[in-house]
């Protein structure tokens, strides 16, 4: 599978702040490749070094095999973006809009090609209103078809979410499928909404104050025999001497201040095993809570929610 995307080595400097500290990854063709971190973590300014609108302080961008600055013009016209919010002239209707951006863009577009790109977007019916009336959403699926006019092999998305309410943010999603299992897109896509990628992506990185702390498949992220454990307790102090003495020892992880809540990393196939002989050692669970989300993973490798206490083997 060839590589769209290959990052090596990168970082961006402002002064004190490292904003991106020594990141690689390599999105493949056709991948929904998410890219995951906090607001602040790094993703806006690695995407904005992506499409060349700032300067990386060190590293390597490669795009379709090719060297990003030597080849800029070049690479640039395979690319579609929408950074945050799609900049658009309110008074103009959405036609308008996209039969501008087009003529601007260089891509010679018929009446129906725009047409077709508003109907896959899901505005033909809105095709002549001014875009002042649209709602976030709407203006962010026409920021999409803008993107798209030019027929890009890659399309880049940064945070198409931001603001919308559910139904918009469940049509951003079915958009983003639809160009990737029909027209064949290579897609990345910037969130801090954990369940939404994890809905899409089949490869994802995640990032954390700049720098890279996992990248695969949403199944390695979210495999179940590396399930973590909520257990919540009235007699803590009790139940964590005798875990640390059980077999189930190798799998404490924390744990939480100033609460009764004890995490334990397991096979999920085991739990029903361990409440069995947490019930017998005479622990007073208030609940024990299996998770092996995408959040609860993210959680646990972002440093701004890493628990306290956490115990070594």
């Amino acid at each position: 599978m060839s590589a769209i995307i290959n990052v090596s080595n990168l970082s961006k400097q402002y002064r004190e702040l490292k904003a991106v500290n020594n990141i690689s990854f390599t999105v493949n063709a056709g991948d929904i490749y998410g890219f995951l971190g906090q607001n602040g973590a790094g993703k806006s300014t690695t995407i904005r070094m992506l499409l060349t609108l700032i300067e990386p302080t060190a590293g390597n961008i490669e795009l379709f095999g090719k060297n990003l600055y030597s080849h800029r013009k070049e690479i640039l016209r395979q690319i579609g973006a929408v950074i945050e919010k799609p900049d658009l002239y309110k008074y103009l209707t959405a036609y308008e809009n996209l039969s501008l951006f087009a003529k601007m863009s260089g891509a010679t577009v018929t009446e129906k090609k725009l047409n077709d790109q508003l109907e896959q977007v899901g505005l033909s019916k809105r095709a002549h209103s001014k875009v002042k009336t649209f709602s976030q959403g709407m203006k962010q699926r026409l920021g999409i078809a803008i993107a798209l006019i030019h027929d890009p092999q890659l399309i880049i998305l940064d945070e198409p979410t931001n603001g919308l309410d559910p139904q918009g943010i469940a049509d951003i999603r079915n958009l983003i499928l639809h160009l990737s299992r029909h027209q064949g897109k290579t897609i990345l896509v910037s969130s801090h909404l954990l369940h939404e990628i994890e809905l899409i992506a089949n490869r994802m990185l995640i990032i954390d104050k700049g720098e890279k702390v996992m990248e695969g498949t949403v199944a390695e992220l979210v495999d179940p025999a590396n399930t973590i454990v909520h257990l919540e307790v009235t007699n803590a102090r009790e139940m964590m001497a005798w875990l640390q003495n059980s077999r189930w020892k190798a799998g404490l992880q924390a744990q939480e201040q100033n609460k009764n809540v004890i995490l334990l990393r397991m096979n999920k196939a085991q739990v029903p095993e361990l409440t069995t002989e947490l019930v017998n050692a005479g622990a007073n669970i208030m609940s024990l809570q299996p998770q092996n989300s995408l959040e609860s993973y993210f959680l646990s490798l972002t440093t701004e929610n890493r628990h306290v206490d956490t115990f070594t083997n």
